[in-house]
């Protein structure tokens, strides 16, 4: 088996005209133990009966593996689920790709973490969505959630697996930032990742009223930044390309490691990730390729064509890939090219993927 740090040259490869992503995540199942509100793969308690068969999820990974991706998130659904999800990660290994999970971490054990860590899992995003059982549950639809998934998180740290926990910014947690960002910190991850929640169909449907406004957007984000110098652990923002922006114009330097290990947040000096070089693609059950999990806008399947063929050819990754192209206010801001706004949120609120970001307060600053 290959070492993943070890990443040899296919000598097959295709010449890139366009630089791969350097991460790419896929969905590898529907189906899910939970019934969380905000769920950006709608997920449900059966898998979808057109998902990848166990040769197709491989030649997918293989494909992103000649595309040149350097990371590869499981999730789904819960990722758990899936029969042969252990299978999958250590196809992923062995093709040099470094394989991360994103779970509810509630059916994580001391054994299926150790089985994860064999397999060939480097980390694992745990999902966390309150600061006491009551918020988390609600959420999740789940009662007693939030006590398994805090027992998942000690069998991973049992089993020497890092992980970091996901967390949903919404207007009922916007209270308990600090308390989250606490709970990540004790709990030994090794990030905190705050998402900005997005107006996504079931979002729509189940929770359409903890969207944050422009003003609440900006308040958290600012005070993330503050938090971010004394914080022992790296504070991410997916969702929110504004938040680097915000690190800037602070000029936040951390106390506990160097200053350019900020980079390493997702948007820094680059903007909206969907789609871009360096940046972003997810894969979803059933083969279809979007630039990103909050920019649901189908590129081409899998079972069609080749990922490298939708990453080099696709009209639609032509078009996000050309900040000139962007519109209205983030078309004329002067951070268009470091920021350009969340694409996924312009689609859902503006029906326009090119629209300005109408969750941005920085815009005429």
């Amino acid at each position: 088996m290959r070492n993943p740090s070890e990443r040899q040259i296919d000598m097959h490869r295709p010449e890139m005209t366009v630089p791969p992503p350097f991460l790419a995540s896929y969905a590898i199942t529907r189906k899910c133990n939970l019934r969380c509100k905000h769920c950006y793969s709608d997920a449900t308690e059966h898998p979808a009966a057109d998902e990848l068969s166990t040769s197709e999820a491989k030649r997918l990974v293989d494909g992103l593996s000649q595309l040149g991706v350097r990371l590869l998130i499981l999730d789904g659904g819960e990722p758990l689920c899936r029969d042969d999800f252990l299978e999958v990660v250590r196809h992923g290994t062995s093709r040099g790709l470094r394989v991360v999970v994103g779970t509810n971490a509630t059916m994580i054990d001391p054994g299926a973490a150790t089985r994860m860590k064999e397999a060939g899992v480097q980390a694992v995003q745990i999902s966390i969505d309150g600061a006491d059982p009551k918020t988390h549950d609600s959420f999740r639809s789940e009662d007693g959630s939030f006590d398994k998934a805090m027992m998942g998180m000690q069998a991973c740290r049992q089993a020497g697996l890092p992980f970091q926990f996901g967390m949903v910014i919404r207007r009922s947690t916007l209270p308990q930032i600090h308390d989250m960002l606490k709970l990540a910190v004790e709990s030994g991850a090794n990030a905190a990742e705050f998402f900005d929640l997005v107006q996504l169909p079931r979002v729509r449907k189940e929770c359409p009223g903890e969207i944050l406004s422009r003003d609440e957007r900006k308040s958290v984000m600012e005070w993330l930044a503050e938090a971010q110098k004394d914080c022992p652990i790296v504070i991410r923002t997916p969702g929110c390309p504004m938040y680097p922006l915000v690190l800037k114009q602070k000029n936040v330097q951390p106390k506990h490691f160097p200053a350019h290990l900020l980079r390493r947040i997702p948007y820094y000096d680059r903007g909206c990730a969907a789609g871009m070089p360096n940046g972003y693609i997810t894969i979803l059950p059933n083969g279809d390729v979007i630039p990103c999990m909050l920019l649901q806008v189908k590129l081409g399947n899998t079972r069609e064509e080749s990922i490298v063929k939708v990453w080099e050819t696709s009209p639609i990754l032509r078009n996000l890939r050309s900040r000139q192209l962007v519109e209205g206010e983030c078309g004329r801001c002067r951070y268009r090219d470091v920021c350009a706004g969340c694409r996924g949120r312009a689609y859902e609120e503006m029906g326009n993927m090119l629209a300005s970001d109408p969750g941005c307060w920085i815009m005429g600053e």
